[in-house]
């Protein structure tokens, strides 16, 4: 069951129906999805979220659309999010995952699950090799001066 009302379009504030319009212009669709319309209960998360999302999930960068919507179905299977788990695989698809990707994906993610808990259940030790400059420890020359009190 939800824990907010959907804004939709037609009762939406002003601020609220501008993220909406950019929603649908950058998506190039005629709907806003679900999501968007619980968040907008609080405009500021709401816009703030919408840019994340843009700047993150938008074309450019070192990733390809793709590779970062399987990444985005990874985490939401982690965390069981199942709205995530179906709006990211909806994307995935759109953007050329096919049904014997996600299928890799998901082994991927259950092998990844299960040898992170085997991990932390026996607290292995990160190997030397493994670590950033070879595992020496870099500390910064003024870490003993910063006070991190309130004053």
């Amino acid at each position: 069951m939800q824990m907010a009302p959907m804004v939709e379009y037609a009762d939406a504030p002003a601020e609220v129906k501008a993220v909406y319009d950019d929603i649908m212009t950058t998506r190039k669709t005629d709907w806003v999805n679900n999501f968007w319309k619980i968040l907008a209960n609080h405009p500021p998360t709401l816009a703030r979220l919408w840019q994340d999302v843009k700047q993150v999930m938008g074309a450019g960068g070192a990733l390809d659309p793709l590779v970062k919507e399987m990444l985005y179905i990874a985490v939401s299977v982690t965390n069981n999010c199942d709205y995530c788990i179906h709006s990211h695989t909806a994307g995935a698809r759109a953007k050329g995952m096919t049904d014997e990707m996600f299928g890799e994906l998901l082994a991927v993610v259950g092998l990844a699950n299960q040898t992170n808990a085997l991990a932390n259940g026996y607290r292995i030790p990160v190997d030397p090799q493994f670590l950033p400059n070879g595992g020496a420890v870099i500390e910064p020359a003024s870490l003993g001066e910063l006070d991190f009190t309130d004053k």
